[in-house]
């Protein structure tokens, strides 16, 4: 297996670094992306979370009216807070606005968690989503809403987008005897990217910055606690409340480095002493392997190329293919370059503790998305995100304009469970197509591939922007239908809603059939040949007898692999 050899006392961090809700986020501000548009996306990996699309309509409240909060990955039961006069529509993590918040959990300090906090990190993300209009707002929200009730979860780090800007959040809690939180927050220069994965990100900051946000007890609280004792100047966020480890860069920040090498092609621009350089990614490599800890990734980077909504869901489902962590080409992978290792990560063998790789791409993942805050759209159209459920590698990524008045049936919430199995639920069907593809993977996840890039290229570069257009036109009433501003928008509405569904349950039918095509065509090991219109060849004789059926066996790593163990009695005599 892809193996890290780890001494034990950076065990226990390591291990903190492969959670159960270990996610990934990747941001691009406006000025880096190629149509303009904020992105960021989002992994959410839990072996327990189930792949559906939470839709909750604007609403107006009365006064004294309380909402329940549920802990959003549990279901637990944390308590009520005062209801918003009126609220705002939200679908996923985006709302009618086109603000964004995404996550990853980092832990850090545990004694700093709240049990009696209500505001989890989930519930802070869903409810500020409802109240907020831009990034700035979305900040103030969290912050006062877990200042106000109390956060009971770990450590994390936000990703915030609306169409203007884009920021990244590490927060807190202050321990049972303090309400609230610590946090910082910076808006990441336009032109260029950032990425966080289970780690907290912000180090040194400046204190008189508009472009940066904190709260006004985050270093003296660090040195009532004894985690800090140097100058204000010096004070790092992350060495303070998330200290750095073998552990936690190679299960953590190593994600972001390959984020960075992909998006950036190997060159690293980014800010130093008030200057951008510009450096090899492989500068930073023992850094990301966990092998040198003293030279940090930079906070942000800047690409040369202009990135796309591919670019990013691409990278999205990396298994550090091409780089020294690459999991396609040890014997872990076993006979078919299979890039995933069951869990536990950690396993001990002769007296020595190990852990395997932990990618961007995972199959625990429970949803995925790239979300876009388009500001050279009208809200109503502009707000869009492309949404995905199970391993990012072999599933793929469907347009949901937020503002639609309803989501799919096969990403409706109740349609199946991670207990529940249902055969109209996007997740379900994405899981049996993951799950077929483990078996085979060098030569079935190829193929999967290949629909996943037709039909998110034909949706991303053609279909969308073609129903932009088509809805822009409605919107400013240049089509001479509907000149009135209410009835613009309704025709907007209707219409997007009316692509949203049927392009997602559409795609939805495509990957049934696709999962019966890989059942004919690679039972038991054997590949069937297929004709240009992706109909099975078959003899003259017989259409039911595959023509040109091929073994193609396993990688050669596999095979030395057990002539070694076992090849003096399998050898031919």
């Amino acid at each position: 297996m892809r193996k890290i050899l780890i001494a034990a006392a950076s065990l226990a961090a390591l291990c903190a670094a492969q959670r159960l809700d270990a996610c990934t986020n990747i941001i691009v501000t406006p000025g880096a992306s190629a149509d303009g548009s904020a992105m960021v996306s989002y992994a959410a990996d839990s072996h327990t979370l189930f792949g559906d699309l939470r839709f909750r309509p604007a609403g107006r409240f009365g006064k004294g009216e309380r909402l329940d909060i549920i802990e959003w990955d549990t279901y637990k039961p944390l308590g009520s807070i005062t209801q918003a006069a009126y609220t705002y529509q939200t679908v996923g993590n985006q709302n009618q606005y086109q603000l964004t918040i995404a996550e990853t959990t980092w832990g850090g300090r545990l004694e700093l968690m709240d049990p009696a906090g209500i505001m989890d990190y989930g519930s802070l993300i869903y409810v500020t989503l409802q109240r907020a209009r831009t990034a700035r707002e979305a900040i103030r929200t969290i912050v006062a809403l877990a200042n106000e009730y109390g956060y009971p979860s770990e450590g994390e780090t936000f990703s915030i987008a609306d169409p203007q800007e884009v920021w990244i959040m590490d927060l807190i809690g202050k321990g049972p005897d303090n309400k609230g939180i610590v946090w910082v927050a910076r808006r990441i220069p336009d032109g260029y990217v950032c990425a966080h994965a289970n780690q907290a990100r912000i180090r040194t900051f400046p204190l008189d910055d508009p472009e940066t946000l904190y709260a006004p007890d985050v270093i003296s609280f660090a040195r009532e606690k004894g985690y800090f004792s140097g100058s204000d100047e010096e004070f790092s966020f992350r060495e303070a409340y998330c200290p750095l480890d073998f552990g936690t860069v190679r299960g953590c920040d190593a994600r972001v480095w390959s984020a960075f090498n992909i998006l950036c092609d190997g060159k690293f621009t980014y800010e130093k002493d008030g200057e951008e350089v510009t450096a090899d990614s492989y500068d930073w490599i023992n850094y990301a392997m966990g092998y040198d800890l003293s030279d940090e990734l930079p906070l942000w980077v800047k690409p040369e190329r202009r990135i796309t909504v591919k670019d990013v869901a691409d990278v999205m489902r990396d298994h550090f293919e091409g780089t020294p962590m690459d999991m396609t080409l040890d014997i872990g992978a076993g006979g078919n370059a299979l890039p995933y290792r069951w869990r536990p990560m950690d396993f001990e063998w002769e007296g020595k503790m190990y852990c395997n790789e932990r990618a961007i791409a995972t199959q625990q993942t429970g949803f995925w998305f790239v979300a876009q805050s388009r500001g050279n759209l009208p809200d109503e159209i502009g707000a869009l995100q492309w949404f995905g459920c199970d391993d990012a590698a072999t599933s793929y990524l469907t347009p949901i304009y937020t503002n639609t008045r309803k989501v799919p049936e096969c990403l409706r919430e109740g349609n199946g469970n991670i207990l529940e199995y249902s055969p109209t639920s996007q997740f379900w069907i994405c899981n049996r197509v993951a799950n077929a593809c483990y078996k085979m993977y060098n030569q079935m996840a190829p193929y999967v591939r290949v629909e996943v890039d037709k039909f998110e290229n034909d949706q991303i570069f053609n279909k969308v922007p073609q129903v932009d257009s088509m809805l822009l036109s409605v919107f400013n009433g240049r089509n001479g239908k509907h000149p009135g501003r209410r009835s613009a928008v309704r025709r907007v509405i209707n219409g997007i809603t009316n692509y949203t569904v049927s392009t997602a349950q559409t795609q939805f039918y495509s990957w049934v059939k696709l999962e019966e095509t890989l059942l004919v065509k690679f039972i038991d090991g054997n590949v069937k040949a297929q004709n240009p219109d992706g109909s099975f060849k078959h003899t003259e004789h017989f259409k039911g007898m595959p023509d040109s059926l091929t073994q193609p066996g396993y990688t050669d790593k596999w095979k030395e692999a057990v002539v070694k163990d076992h090849g003096s009695v399998i050898e031919e005599r």
